[in-house]
Formats: structure tokens, sequence, C-alpha cells
């Protein structure tokens, strides 16, 4: 297919496609996707091998946000049945974290629910970073802590954290209709933030809310301009409770045409497969993981994900690896810092996102392209319960 032949040939030169070329992936049909995913896996393993990059999440505070994300299960005015608690003490946090990186994760992403953290909530992430960062030597630490105000990125980064999370979650066209107690801009001003600060930033997208493919490529177009550090791909878990409980629109299909394009777009970025995954890709995880190099280890902020086991089993039966802490994750030309001249495509270290994902259940058979209800599982165990994490 000449499409995917041009595609290859730009993400091997870091060269941008044009929203037209974007478009027709997301376009393809289902006879031809395993030639997607095979020229979108030509680039991921030019700039990434065959590497996966774990990452563990820790969710410091849970449910009672003021904001009003739609997609959200922690949202103002939520009444799905999730964990409710306020902040975890540094030596919970630490040994929450501790099962991640035992695991094999990389990195610990620190999650707290909220419009953004006061100052005082800075110094009490700020002494859990040193915790975790004493007590799990070259472990990486990333914050996502809501909207930032001035000072806050650097009194991070001071701490030890090695990246901060802000997603921009859909197109700036239809953001408003998804949340309206902020504004795209005020998350892009945060990105901005963690960038001047010297973090790391991470910033990435939430499908299946609804949005159109001009969605899709406009917040993905968006995020190579802004350039953070890496990409996590969300796929919507609707929530029983909240807005956007009916919007069952992604097959496995179209999650992996969005990976592939995310990948085309940004082309040597760490693109990781974030909340979702299970409920939406299900047995095809293992065909994402020729797209995105990174992943979420175990369960996620709200919602139960696959096994930790079973993730490890998932990337060698691959033929995939785990990429250890003395291995770099991005290309030389990434991790020197030489490519935020806005010619290269949107990648550097990056770390955690705001999302959910779900434990794997045995089913009845059923209708193609039937809802998987079934596969949203509210998160009892790890951070905030008196049950062993997920790792």
């Amino acid at each position: 297919m000449d499409l995917l032949n041009t595609l290859v040939d730009k993400g091997l030169r870091r060269e941008l496609p044009t929203r037209e070329e974007a478009l027709a992936v997301l376009a393809t049909s289902d006879d031809d996707l395993l030639d997607v995913v095979a020229a979108a896996g030509k680039v991921r393993r030019h700039w990434f091998g065959r590497r996966v990059k774990l990452n563990y999440l820790v969710n410091l505070k849970s449910g009672l946000c003021p904001e009003d994300c739609s997609y959200c299960s922690q949202r103002l005015g939520s009444e799905a049945g999730i964990l409710k608690y306020t902040w975890l003490k540094p030596d919970q946090a630490s040994d929450a974290a501790a099962a991640g990186v035992a695991g094999g994760a990389k990195r610990v992403c620190l999650v707290a629910s909220g419009r953004g953290p006061t100052d005082r909530d800075v110094d009490r992430v700020s002494d859990t970073i040193r915790t975790i960062k004493e007590k799990n030597e070259g472990v990486e630490v990333c914050a996502c802590l809501g909207l930032l105000s001035d000072g806050q990125a650097e009194r991070l980064r001071e701490a030890g954290a090695d990246a901060y999370n802000h997603n921009l979650n859909t197109s700036e066209a239809t953001y408003g209709e998804i949340t309206t107690t902020h504004t795209y801009a005020d998350r892009v001003d945060t990105v901005n933030k963690a960038h001047a600060a010297g973090l790391s930033a991470c910033s990435g997208l939430i499908a299946g809310m609804g949005e159109t493919d001009e969605d899709l490529v406009d917040v993905v177009f968006s995020l190579r301009e802004l350039d953070p550090d890496s990409v996590p791909v969300n796929f919507l878990i609707p929530f029983e409770g909240t807005p956007l409980a009916k919007e069952w629109n992604l097959t496995p299909q179209r999650c992996l045409r969005i990976l592939a394009m995310t990948r085309f777009v940004c082309p040597d970025v760490e693109v990781r497969i974030a909340g979702g995954r299970e409920v939406h890709l299900r047995t095809l995880q293992p065909l994402a993981l020729h797209l995105a190099n990174s992943i979420f280890l175990g369960d996620y902020l709200t919602s139960e994900g696959q096994a930790g086991k079973a993730d490890l089993e998932m990337i060698a039966d691959a033929g995939f690896e785990v990429e250890g802490t003395d291995q770099v994750t991005l290309p030389e030309h990434r991790s020197s810092g030489g490519c935020h001249d806005g010619g290269g495509a949107c990648g550097s270290e990056g770390g955690g996102v705001c999302g959910s994902g779900s434990a794997a259940q045995v089913s009845e058979p059923r209708e193609a392209g039937e809802p998987r209800t079934d596969l949203v599982a509210v998160r009892r165990r790890g951070a905030g319960t008196d049950l062993a994490p997920n790792a």
C-alpha cells in the first residue's frame, strides 16, 4: 500500500505526515489492519527495538474531585462506586510503589485527584518522591497532580521528580463538551510549565468519547506541536455513574488504528498504551506492543487491570523484552534534549497518566461489537486498601 510505504519512510526520517495521511490510517479497512500494524511496527522497532517500558500507577488520593471531566469516575457528581480516600502517607505510597518496582516497573507514576495541588500538597508529594527514591534505587518518578501554579513544577523537580503528566485528552475544538471547569488552554499551560522546569513532560489523549477521526488527528497533531516527552493513549472506560457511561464506541481494530496513527505522527516518542487496553483491545493486546513501546503494569487508578504476571507473560510471548533500569528509553537524539525545535516528533522520557483499565474475565459468547461492560471492574486492592496490590 503506497500510503503505508510513505508513512514508514517518513517515520524513519522523523518527518510529520500530512493530516490526510493520518486520517487515512484511521479509515483503513479490517482487511488491511495487519498491514497497518506491520508498517507502524517497523517505525517502532527502528527507534525502540523490542523493548517495552513498564510503568506503575500509585493513586495517592482517590475520588472527591471538584472538576467535572465527563470521562472520569472521580469527577464531581460521579456515582461510580470507586474507592475514596485522602492522601496516602509517604511510607504508604513508597510501599505501593515498591510492589510495582518488584514487578519490573521502571517508572512510578504518582497521581492525585483534584483541580491542582496546593503548596502544602506539593510539600507532601515532594516528601513522597524523596521516600520512594531513597527506598528504590534507580526508579523514575512522575507526578500527575492536575493544573500547576507558578513555581510548583520547579519544586517537584527539586524533590527528585523526573516527569510530570497532564493530558490534553481531546481536540481543542471539542474540549468544552467534555469539561467545563477548566479549559484546554489551562492544560497546555501546565505541560509548558513542566517543560520549563526541566521535567520530562508527558501528555496524551483519551479515545472513545464520541470524537470524530478529525478530533483524534487534531489532538495528536497538537501533541506533536506541544512536544511532550511521552504520549499515553487511553481508551475510555465507560464507568456506570458517569456522563459517558453509554459511550461504547471502540473495537480492538479501531484501537490498533489509533495507536498506529499516533506512532506515525510521533515516530520516536514513548507511546504508552494506558487505561482501557484490557477492556477494548482484549485478546489483541499483544499486537498493540508492535505499535507502543510502553504500558502500565497491573491496576490503574480506580479500576483493575490485567494481572501483572499476565502482562509479563504477554510481553515475553509476543517476542518483546522488559526494558531495564540501566537502559535509556529514548533514541539518543531525543534523550540528549536536541529535538525540541519543532521539527522532531513528540517524545522524550515520559510518565504517568490519569486513566483506568479493567481485569480480563471469562464471559459468555457475544455478538460482534457488543459492549463488554463485564470487563469494567472497580479497583478494590492496592493503595487505599488492606489488600495486596496487583503488580
